[in-house]
């Protein structure tokens, strides 16, 4: 950045620091222990696809690395109404550290093609004993995290008291956004 960029109130962007996502384990054991929320064992990475054969060479590595394994996790591809897909990895729910390593390839494969400023999300939903679903969003452009809790009672509307009580919990876990204004209401993600 640039001396005219200061004096004109430019600054960087944040750059998304994917690592971070490694973090994810540690935090789901204290939603467990403070919230009583499980991870479901979903875990999906949301992005604008591109066109081109390139795009499509870059996101059938990523499938093809996925179910390469031979402990390969279930993997589709889901697109929602506002032309986002949605690369969803279905694991085992014990295994938090397996589901985050598949995200961060997901992102970083992306990323290192060249299609990281067409990534919105990476997005880790979890589960109590009463049904209530809470989705763990990770923002690729700020680099941080936040709680998203769809109501009980349906509709499109947010349970805001779980949320900040969930932003509070996880603190000192995770790098939480701290503009409310940048929480996105991710109605009708995959697991929530």
């Amino acid at each position: 950045m640039g001396l005219l960029d200061s004096i004109l109130g430019r600054s960087k962007p944040k750059q998304a620091n994917l690592d971070a996502l490694f973090a994810v384990p540690a935090a789901a054991i204290s939603l467990q222990a403070g919230a009583g929320l499980r991870p479901t064992g979903l875990g999906a990475v949301c992005y604008r696809p591109a066109g081109g054969a390139a795009f499509a060479q870059a996101e059938q590595e990523i499938l093809d690395l996925l179910r390469g394994a031979a402990d390969a996790p279930e993997v589709r591809l889901q697109h929602d109404e506002f032309g986002f897909t949605w690369l969803v990895v279905d694991d085992d729910p014990e295994d938090v550290e397996g589901l985050v390593t598949d995200l961060h390839a997901v992102n970083t494969t992306l990323e290192t093609h060249g299609f990281g400023p067409g990534l919105l999300c990476s997005l880790l939903p979890f589960t109590d004993g009463a049904g209530r679903t809470v989705g763990l969003l990770y923002l690729y452009k700020q680099g941080t995290f936040y709680p998203f809790a769809p109501s009980p009672q349906g509709g499109k509307q947010r349970d805001t008291l779980l949320e900040i009580t969930l932003r509070d919990l996880l603190a000192g876990e995770l790098p939480v956004e701290a503009e409310r204004s940048r929480w996105l209401a991710v109605w009708g993600a995959p697991g929530l």
